[in-house]
Formats: C-alpha cells, structure tokens, sequence
C-alpha cells in the first residue's frame, strides 16, 4: 500500500524548499506566491535499519524498501474555498492524500516575503483550518440535500446517515475539524465517499532556523499549544539543514547531523510521525532474490498481509511462517531458525507484528 502525505502551508513558509530537500525532486523554489503551479510527487524510500540487518544476513541479489510519496501542493490563501488563489484546485489535489503535511513558518526573515506581511503561525494555521472547513462544509451540505429526499420516503437507514452528516455540519460551523469530532466507525462510514479534508489527519512541521532547531522558538511554542489543543503533533525541522542532508553522502549525514545535536533528519522523524498516526507496520519477507519491506495496517492478519503482495496469496491463504528479527540474528540462517525452533507457524487469525519476517503458504 502506497502512503501518501501531501506538503500543504500558505505561500513562502518553505514548503517547496522542504520538498525539495526531502526529495531531491528540485521543485521550482522562489520567494513569491504560487511558484508550484502543479503538485509535485516525490516517491521517497523509507529509511529501515531493518532491512541492513537482513541485507547482511540474508545476502540478497536485491533489497527492496517500502516507499512514501510526498505531495508538493500550491500554498493555499484565505478565499481559497471560494476560488481565490489556486483555490479549488488545491483542494481538489489535497483530497487525494492519505495524511497532511502542515508546513507552518516559525522564522524571521525580511527577505522572504510573508502573505499577511507578518509571522504568525497561529493566525496562518487559523486561515487554511478555516478553509478546508468551508470547503468540507459545502461538500457535506450537498450530501444533506441529497439524503433528505431519500429520507423522506422513510428510508431508515438514510434517516441515520442524516443525522450523522448534520451533527458533521454544525461541527464545522462552529469551526471545527472533522477529525477532532468523529469517533466511531458508523460516522466514519457515513462520510467516507465525501474524503472531507478536515478528516485526514495531520502533522505540523514548524520551520524555523538553523539556530532553533534543538530548542525551538517562541513561534514554536505558540504552535505547539494550539496544535496540541487537537491532540496533533508538532515536528522541528529547518529546511535549510534538510537541504544540506540531501546533498550529502549517507556516511556524512550522520557527522552532520551530530553537529546539530540531532538523533535523525527531518525526513525521517516526519516518515515515523505519519506510520504513527496513520497507524502502520512494516513487516519484511527474506530470501535469496531478495529482500523486501511491506506496509501494512496495525491490525491487520496474515491473510491480509499477504495481500499486499498478491490478491492471490490473501484468497489462498493456508499459513504463514514467521521469524522474529532478533532470533535470526541470533542464529544467523533461516535454517538455522528452524533447528532452534524460532519459526512458528500461524493461521488465519494471527495478528502481524512490526518487524515480523514472514513467508506465506498459499493455494492458487
């Protein structure tokens, strides 16, 4: 399954730059509103000192990560709901992702020009909240008009669906996010063909300077509280530091990364905050061809797994086995694994860990 998080912020808050950085997709950067016109894709392995591991153990002919794509979407402006700016657009594109990426500036800069003319993360969160709110509103009043004629036929099961999208209405009036007021799985049912925008979940990446970047700012605390109001997560990167990383060889990262007082890079703290809250694993399949990493639902059970690699191996499902990563370091060969008794053999109903090494058994 293909995770996508799409890059969002108003104009000039270094969103491009992040991108570009992240990617090394070269997204046109400049200092005026607008400059990405179309939304840019960067297909993104994800970093695993995993697959190393049984890269080193296996000996593969190949090793093949998981992937992220990272959307680069226009900068959004107040009136965007309404056609202003790229307006619709936008929005249209946004819908597609799986979770957002909210860039918010956390930094001074007289040269960089800023759509408000001033910095204010708070404000400039508040402005494209209020947007996407106006456009999932319009898509949920449309969804009303069509149920309420159904309904009126004594339709029950529309009646409910109803109610559910009106209580959806009035949350968002009232200028709140979808993803803040649903909670159980009968609501999510009812709007899932609407893909409302205030239902994805989100991260905020507050860039700000090379010289904040261990302890942040005050524009940064200000984020932080509101953000942590809703229960989101804010992340520290400084797209200028990201930028360095990119050009740099994975040898020298880590050295340039130390000097900053950094455990990880940017892309690799975002990678891990959108698994978590997307609520995904990985789990890896070994063998002499290769070596590969999949990603799937926390939750999820081994026919599904399976799955992910081919329709067939989830509809002929017999059993999986698995090994634990720490037990084939210990005995080094998958043979050796089933000497010592470390592989088990698991049916329909279990429950796949992250890490799990696994290969199926399947009927075609």
């Amino acid at each position: 399954m293909a995770l996508r998080c799409g890059i969002v912020g108003l104009p000039n808050v270094g969103k491009s730059t992040l991108f570009n950085a992240l990617s090394n997709a070269r997204a046109e950067a400049a200092n005026f509103p607008f400059c990405t016109i179309e939304p840019n894709v960067g297909v993104i392995t994800v970093p695993d000192e995993r697959l190393q591991k049984l890269e080193s153990l296996v000996h593969p002919q190949k090793v093949l990560p998981t992937v992220i794509e990272f959307v680069d979407i226009a900068g959004l402006v107040k009136g965007a709901s309404k056609g202003e700016g790229l307006g619709n657009k936008f929005l249209a594109n946004i819908r597609e992702v799986d979770a957002i990426i909210h860039v918010v500036r956390c930094f001074e800069n007289d040269n960089v020009v800023h759509v408000a003319g001033r910095v204010d993360p708070v404000f400039d969160k508040e402005i494209i909240d209020s947007e996407l709110q106006l456009k999932d509103l319009e898509s949920v009043e449309k969804k009303i008009a069509r149920l309420e004629k159904i309904a009126k036929s004594g339709d029950a099961a529309a009646r409910k669906e109803l109610a559910i999208l009106q209580g959806c209405k009035e949350h968002l009036e009232k200028g709140q996010n979808i993803r803040q007021g649903l909670t159980s799985e009968e609501e999510k049912a009812a709007i899932a063909d609407l893909f409302l925008l205030t239902a994805k979940p989100v991260i905020y990446v507050a860039n700000v300077e090379e010289g904040d970047i261990q302890s942040g700012n005050e524009y940064v605390k200000a984020l932080k509280e509101v953000a942590g109001k809703e229960g989101a997560e804010v992340i520290m990167v400084s797209a200028s530091i990201e930028s360095q990383i990119a050009e740099l060889d994975p040898e020298e990262r880590e050295m340039f990364l130390a000097e900053y007082g950094l455990k990880a890079s940017g892309l690799t703290r975002l990678i891990r905050a959108s698994y978590n809250i997307l609520n995904l694993i990985t789990y890896f399949t070994a063998g002499e061809k290769e070596v590969k990493a999949w990603t799937i639902r926390r939750g999820w059970k081994a026919p599904q797994a399976a799955g992910v690699i081919h329709t067939d191996f989830e509809r002929g499902f017999i059993k999986a086995e698995v090994i634990k990563l720490p037990d084939y370091e210990k005995y080094k060969t998958e043979l050796g694994c089933r000497e010592a008794g470390k592989i088990s053999i698991e049916g329909k109903e279990y429950v796949v860990r992250d890490g799990d090494i696994m290969h199926f058994r399947f009927n075609v």
